[in-house]
């Protein structure tokens, strides 16, 4: 289930960033029509004009959730477009700006591409680079086919450079956000046991780590008694089931405790203590919850029970030594008739 949920979080990550950027891309030529009609630049009108026409067909692209292809060709009309504006307005008109800001995008269209090769974007990068001095030197020895007003140039120049860098702090904001969501998606899988979908042993050490005020705290430690019987007579599946319905009845016996697997059979669950009497009620609660499930697999009735030790917290005790505590509670009650609590 976590693998679907992260690819379904990859293609709306990859989708979303897609439509908006050719949105984007697709407004901002309109605002160069404009432009190029107050700088009577005929020839840029028509091929704003075509780049326009293209962007709006590659919706079409997208609504085929081809986005690497999108990439590929968005990143062609992108450097046809600045090499024909760059020759006819000249390089203080700023469209180099933009070779920048490309060799960014490549490198996250291959991190969100399926084949996540990073030898084709330093290919784009370094085509950028040849085509940025290309332009550089051939306009500073030939004059531009456009003399537009100093103000306009400036305006062009200024925009240029802000929207570079807006959009490459745009696609890395993206790029970020992706990846601390992965990250917390992560983290919490390495928190979550597997099979029975509550806290593992990884998650109590957090849990302990991030409780400030231990000294009304009581750590309870409970095995599953003869689980090992329970494997051998009913199967390995049977155990499987019986762990995810205690974990369930735990769970939902002790909603206000913290409650998480150990490892094999054992569990741990820590909970605020009221007094001895009031701790001895909830754990015996619990036992007597388990004792009188129903545990029918396959339809065979298993017969289940556990036996809980409980220790209170001690000031500077570590989790490993508290853990002990209660094990040692625990085993005292399997050695002495098991399915009880120690306290």
């Amino acid at each position: 289930m976590s693998s679907i949920s992260n690819k379904k979080q990859f293609y709306k990550t990859v989708a979303g960033t897609c439509y908006t950027a050719n949105i984007l891309y697709l407004f901002l030529h309109v605002l160069y029509l404009f432009l190029f009609i107050i700088a009577k630049a005929y020839a840029l009108i028509f091929v704003d004009a075509a780049v326009i026409a293209v962007y709006a067909l590659f919706f079409l692209v997208l609504n085929k959730r081809k986005y690497y292809l999108y990439a590929l060709l968005c990143g062609n009309v992108f450097f046809a477009f600045i090499i024909t504006t760059t020759l006819l307005l000249g390089f203080n008109s700023g469209f180099h700006f933009y070779l920048i800001g490309l060799c960014v995008v490549s490198f996250f269209t291959s991190y969100f591409s399926k084949v996540k090769d990073f030898k084709g974007s330093l290919v784009w990068v370094g085509l950028s680079l040849a085509i940025y001095l290309t332009l550089y030197f051939v306009t500073e020895f030939n004059k531009p086919y456009y003399v537009i007003d100093e103000w306009l140039e400036r305006t062009l120049f200024t925009i240029h450079a802000i929207l570079v860098f807006a959009f490459i702090a745009a696609y890395l904001v993206v790029f970020v956000r992706y990846a601390l969501s992965l990250e917390k998606k992560i983290m919490n899988e390495s928190r979550t046991d597997e099979l029975t979908q509550i806290g593992n042993r990884y998650s109590l050490y957090d849990f302990f780590d991030e409780s400030k005020d231990k000294s009304s705290m009581v750590l309870a430690l409970f095995d599953i008694d003869d689980f090992k019987n329970i494997n051998d007579t009913h199967g390995h599946l049977a155990g499987d089931y019986i762990l995810k319905r205690v974990a369930e009845i735990a769970t939902a016996t002790l909603n206000d405790s913290f409650v998480c697997r150990y490892g094999g059979e054992e569990f741990v669950v820590v909970l605020n203590s009221e007094g001895p009497d009031y701790l001895f009620e909830v754990l015996e609660n619990l036992r007597k919850t388990i004792e009188k499930e129903s545990f029918i697999f396959d339809e065979d009735k298993i017969d289940v029970t556990i036996t809980i030790g409980a220790t209170n917290f001690v000031d500077d005790i570590s989790l490993e030594k508290w853990v002990e505590l209660a094990d040692a509670k625990m085993y005292y009650g399997k050695n002495s008739g098991k399915n009880k609590v120690v306290l």
